[in-house]
């Protein structure tokens, strides 16, 4: 295929979306935009805000749907298929023109470098491996953990654009991102267990001798 007859990329195409004088964007506007490539577009519009401070509450809005995204994608679904609930969501004209003018630096920086390759690593079989660890990173994201979304969100994002793109090389960065994030995860848990643990155990030993006191 040669670079005339590439596919538009996915920053142009979100471009294009900003610039049809609606005052509204849906989602099912981006679903439809995009048509087989929807599956790594949306991934990529609903993880990458995360991989960026956020306020409180976000990664609930966007994870919802991201979580079942990454599900269609683990069970093997050709086109991806959206409730109303999810498909009807809306966002200002100039709410979305907002957040691509944050995104489409970073976006139009890492385009520059995809490319078809490694494409071996978006076999059925691998697709649906990566899928169910994309659920996995989508579930920590959609939980509250302070901090805990940003860098799977950013794996989510890289297996995104690699999925859109066919580039193998971002498959590699999602996999290799997404076991940090949850290798770091895991440290703070038993951290925080540990601590709970402690805590607990000091209150108990003071409940004790207080006990002690009025026996």
């Amino acid at each position: 295929m040669t670079e005339s007859a590439h596919p538009p990329r996915v920053s142009e195409i979100l471009a294009g979306i900003a610039a049809q004088e609606h005052e509204t964007v849906s989602v099912s506007d981006v679903t439809h935009a995009f048509g087989d490539r929807a599956f790594g577009a949306l991934m990529f519009v609903f993880a990458a805000p995360l991989a960026l401070p956020m306020p409180p509450g976000v990664s609930a809005v966007l994870g919802a749907p991201l979580l079942f995204i990454t599900v269609q994608w683990m069970i093997g679904r050709n086109h991806l298929w959206l409730p109303g609930v999810i498909a009807n969501r809306t966002m200002s004209r100039s709410d979305y023109v907002g957040l691509m003018g944050k995104l489409t630096p970073y976006l139009a920086w890492l385009e520059r470098r995809l490319r078809r390759r490694i494409t071996i690593l978006y076999g059925p079989i691998i697709n649906r491996l990566t899928g169910l660890f994309c659920v996995i990173l989508a579930t920590i994201v959609f939980l509250p953990i302070p901090f805990g979304n940003m860098l799977p969100s950013f794996a989510i994002a890289a297996f995104a654009l690699g999925l859109a793109e066919r580039d193998g090389l971002a498959a590699l960065i999602g996999w290799a991102s997404g076991l940090i994030s949850i290798g770091i995860l895991a440290l703070l848990w038993n951290g925080i267990l540990a601590a709970a643990i402690a805590f607990f155990g000091v209150v108990s030993g003071n409940l004790d001798w207080l006990m002690g006191l009025f026996s």
